[in-house]
Parts: C-alpha cells; structure tokens; sequence
C-alpha cells in the first residue's frame, strides 16, 4: 500500500515501522526531521509537507498528541488528498472533534477514522495494540491488512467519533483502576503493612489485573519516574511508563464530553481531581503511579 505517516513519538515511531517492514510503501513528514531518520534509513521516503505526504498516499495515518494537532493536520492534509483516500487517526482527541474532521474530509471525497489504540509504547513495539476504530464499515476490507500489521485486537465500534468514545471508556476504567491501587497501597502503609506483599496476594485473587500488576509494582518499588522521561532506564515487567500528563489530557476530554452529553461520571470525577492535584504537584512527566504521591501529601506523608 502507499501510506503515510505523520507522527513519530514514542507510539508513532515504532507503528510506522513495523508498516514499513511489511513491505509498504511509506512516506514521512515530521517537525523535527530527525525523528524519522531511522525509517528513512530503512527506506521511508521523506516529504517537504503533510500535503505532499497526503498526495502520495492512499492512507495516511497520524498519531499526535490532541484536538488542535489533529485538526491542523487534517486542514493541511486536505490539500494533498485525492477523492477516495483515507485519513486514519490513532490519537487520542474528543468524540466531538473526530466528528468534526469527518465532516470536512467527507466534503472533498476522503473518509476519516478515528482509531485511537491502548497498549502503550510497549504495544506499539510489539504489533500488540488493541484498535478501537470509528468510520463507515465498507472501509474495513482496505484497513485490516494495516491494522492487522500494528494489533491483536481489532475492533470496529461505529461511526466516526465511535473509536475515540471507547478510548475514553478506556481511559476511565484504567486510570480509576490506578487510584484504587494507590488507595490500596496507601491503605496498606497507614496499618503498618508491606503493600508489596499485599499486592501478590491481590495478583492471585479476583482483584488481579493488569493495572495491579504494572501500576501497582511501580508503587511497591517506587518506581515513579516514567521511562520516557528517563533514558536508558528499564521499566518494570518490560511494560512503558505512561506520564501522568498524558491521561490528565484524556480525562480533561473525556469529562468535557460527558458535560456536554450530560452523562453522570462521579467516579471519574473523583479521580480527574486527584489527576488535577498531580498537575499542580509539578508531577505531570512522572508515571501515573505518583497517584500514590498524591494520597502521602494529602496524609503529610510526603515520602519519596
């Protein structure tokens, strides 16, 4: 296929890779142009701008950090789009604002599909990611082969806007899961108990999850420092830390939405505050385990 490929982070970098190593043809625009030297060293052809990436490919896809990122890129995008192409997003933005960008590429023939994707730098490195996807349903024969090269669980969840809401059911379930395993662990220190020991007898019950496991032994080693702020550091269980800043961003999405829809959320209101009182603690670019640092500030227990 010719595809493109904008975007070229943490997540990005590895995913066009491995679309390239299945043999497309891939072209890459970046900011920074460094960020895309090791895919032009495998045979990526650079382009001067997202148009000209849009006009020599049939699909490109973008992953960047949120709504504006998008929305500027789909307007810059449509200037190189032939009718019959196919912008694939895997960011993370609003429902609201994946409709928008859907409305304007349907004007000039293109079709958008939110497909926001969970699994981390870790998924993205493996081919392991789980895409939740949003777009017409005739497009899928045309985006499985590249979905199939970047995940193990493909799922078409509706219209445009359908991806980025399961994202956000995402987000809410896994965060909050993260809050409870700091409560937990917090819970555990205040009766004098090794949390450590703890979260291994809660591994082998009904309390086990993936979250207790990676999450939750960031916390019983204290190991708040997420990878991608600190290079060369190996993280736990091979599993990518996740800057508490980035879920702070998908919470502020996901709580506009649910006001806008008047969808009741008093759980992830709760823990939206405890990710707003990480932000102010200045520990945006730690892991989101340093929800457990909150809880200790909040007690006077500040330890390190």
């Amino acid at each position: 296929m010719r595809l493109g490929f904008i975007g070229l982070g943490t997540m990005g970098l590895p995913m066009a890779g491995h679309l390239l190593k299945a043999g497309n043809q891939l072209h890459v625009w970046a900011r920074r142009s460094a960020s895309a030297d090791s895919l032009l060293a495998q045979g990526a052809v650079w382009c001067d701008s997202p148009a000209a990436v849009a006009a020599a490919s049939g699909i490109v896809c973008t992953n960047v950090t949120g709504n504006a990122d998008v929305e500027t890129l789909a307007v810059q995008l449509a200037a190189g789009f032939a009718p019959g192409a196919i912008h694939v997003d895997f960011s993370t933005i609003a429902p609201s604002a994946a409709r928008r960008i859907s409305a304007m590429h349907a004007a000039s023939g293109v079709d958008f599909v939110d497909a926001p994707v969970s699994g981390g730098g870790t998924g993205a490195r493996n081919a392991t990611l789980a895409i939740m996807w949003g777009g017409k349903s005739a497009l899928a024969p045309r985006l499985e082969p590249l979905f199939s090269v970047l995940g193990k669980t493909i799922v078409r969840v509706g219209e445009a806007g359908a991806g980025q809401v399961a994202k956000a059911c995402n987000q809410m379930v896994m965060v909050a899961a993260i809050e409870a395993c700091a409560e937990a662990a917090r819970l555990a220190a205040a009766a004098g108990v090794d949390f450590a020991k703890v979260r291994t007898a809660m591994l082998g019950g009904s309390a086990g999850s993936r979250v207790l496991d990676v999450f939750g032994g960031r916390m019983a080693t204290r190991d708040f420092m997420s990878p991608a702020s600190s290079p060369g550091t190996v993280s736990l269980a091979g599993a990518a830390g996740v800057e508490a800043r980035l879920h702070h961003k998908d919470y502020a999405l996901l709580m506009d939405e649910a006001a806008s829809i008047g969808a009741p959320l008093p759980v992830s209101a709760a823990v939206w505050q405890q990710l707003n009182a990480a932000m102010s603690q200045g520990r945006g670019r730690t892991d989101t385990s340093s929800l457990l640092r909150v809880l200790e500030k909040s007690a006077g227990r500040d330890a390190e």
